[in-house]
């Protein structure tokens, strides 16, 4: 039996009390044969306040129930998948690290396992040669991480924040908007319509939409209009039978079969071919489609989360898309701000990335000079959220060893001027009757716009030329050509 099925079993807590030392914190051990096992009277000896759960479905219910610093999963863990698991502990205990320990069993698969799960956001995996304490030093390891992280966000004491609100990092009105929505048809099965420009992390909305409501506990199918060429896309969508077409040499299983009763996220839905589209329409109504080369119909119960950045409105208007679809998927309305909307969440959103990589590269977690800060919440960062992410990940490259990072870790395109030039109206000369020397009235407006870059940045040219979208000798050449007078505000 799937032990997905299993229903919950009562809470086992082992508490030990030891005048020796004191308890290191509470820690969530999951084992499929938990008294067998030396690893849990271990823990509770090392002054851990150890959960045990023997299943899946137990570690997922009692990380949405408890607060724990670490989590430490004694692999296998029957019926479910090593990903899989560290997926829903990650949803369920928001910022608990997930420890992995291999069984004699999979020795051989050590080396390709730890890769993949440390990318996935594991914070660490064991071989099961490694000594008791060492696994003690790396829960205590984990836990002070935890402790790091909630001391730099706490949480609202007045309300306990919900598993799923990890995917949307941030406090900014912007944010909250979306979060508020979230919260409201997490449990509803809603068609939902997600817009925002390129890499505003609609996919995280769409995650976080899911693991709001009853269905979280079945995977999120995702599915990439614009990465499918037409011919392929409906047989991923619905599925097909054997010998429906040239290369059909079985039957599969669609898209939204296995969704059902979960959800399907189909990005980028604005790149729909017109004929699917209406097939697609067909399903929304009516929960039901046919395989590709069957007649037999198929009914499913699954939730559809939509998302595309550009105007769906302004393509149905082109005849690009259908307009009765649009009405279908609209129902629900969430737009993704971009990030220079909510710049005020580039703070947290940076110590977000900085600690999800670190982690990943197994690295101690670095520090970033207030200065950098600054830098980058003044930049508009035309690409967003993910922008922000490569950029982070770039920086840590980059520093090497330093345990600091400093601005110039963070090469950034200068579009901070020419982005808010664009958005400000441009400045009213007028032309009178005589004429006008418009070579000494753009000198003027050009030393202004110096003179003001440098007082902003306290005299610091390569910001100054930052806050223009100049290079620092561009800056330099023009000051020198425009006779800035050497005040200390222009050193």
């Amino acid at each position: 039996m799937d032990a997905r099925g299993l229903l919950p079993l009562a809470l086992n807590r082992m508490t030990a009390s030891h005048s020796s030392h004191e308890s290191s914190g509470n820690l969530l051990f999951v084992a499929a044969e938990a008294a067998a096992t030396p690893l849990a009277p271990m823990l509770a000896e090392e002054g851990f306040l150890v959960t045990v759960a023997e299943d899946g479905l137990q570690a997922v219910q009692r990380g949405r129930t408890g607060e724990f610093a670490a989590a430490l999963v004694q692999l296998p863990v029957q019926g479910w998948s090593p990903e899989e698991l560290l997926e829903e502990l990650q949803r369920a205990c928001r910022v608990t690290p997930v420890i992995f320990i291999a069984s004699d069993e999979e020795s051989g698969a050590d080396f390709t396992s730890a890769v993949r799960l440390v990318k996935l956001g594991a914070f660490q995996y064991l071989t099961h040669e490694t000594s008791k304490e060492d696994i003690a030093s790396t829960v205590r390891s984990a836990m002070q991480h935890s402790r790091i992280f909630q001391s730099a966000y706490p949480r609202d004491q007045n309300r306990p924040a919900e598993p799923w609100m990890h995917f949307l990092v941030g406090e900014s009105a912007a944010l909250g908007q979306v979060t508020q929505i979230v919260r409201l048809i997490g449990n509803r099965r809603c068609t939902v319509l997600i817009t925002g420009e390129t890499g505003t992390g609609k996919e995280m909305a769409a995650r976080a939409i899911h693991a709001a409501g009853s269905r979280s506990v079945l995977p999120l199918v995702a599915v990439n209009c614009s990465a499918l060429p037409e011919n392929l896309l409906e047989a991923e969508l619905f599925g097909h039978v054997k010998g429906a077409f040239t290369g059909a040499v079985q039957n599969r299983m669609g898209r939204f079969e296995q969704a059902h009763r979960g959800t399907i996220f189909l990005d980028e839905i604005g790149d729909m071919p017109l004929d699917l589209q209406s097939k697609l329409l067909r399903v929304l109504q009516e929960r039901e489609f046919q395989r590709l080369g069957s007649s037999t119909t198929v009914k499913v119960d699954v939730r559809v989360i939509a998302a595309s950045n550009v105007d769906l409105c302004e393509l149905a208007r082109q005849g690009r898309f259908r307009e009765d679809l649009y009405y279908r998927i609209n129902v629900v309305p969430v737009l993704m701000p971009a990030l220079r909307e909510r710049a005020s969440d580039i703070p947290m959103l940076t110590q977000h990335f900085i600690e999800k990589i670190c982690r990943q590269e197994e690295i101690p977690v670095k520090q970033i000079a207030p200065e950098t800060l600054s830098r980058l919440c003044r930049y508009l960062w035309p690409g967003n959220v993910r922008q922000l992410e490569n950029a982070v990940e770039m920086a840590l490259a980059l520093s090497g060893d330093r345990s600091i990072l400093y601005p110039g870790d963070f090469p950034l395109p200068s579009l901070l001027a020419s982005k808010r030039a664009g958005a400000a109206s441009p400045p009213h000369v007028p032309v009178p009757d005589e004429g006008l020397d418009f070579e000494q009235i753009v000198g003027r407006l050009e030393l202004s716009l110096l003179e003001q870059a440098l007082r902003k940045s306290h005299g610091n040219k390569k910001l100054a030329a930052d806050l223009l979208g100049l290079k620092r000798t561009t800056l330099a050449a023009k000051l020198k050509s425009l006779g800035a007078s050497a005040s200390p505000a222009a050193v």
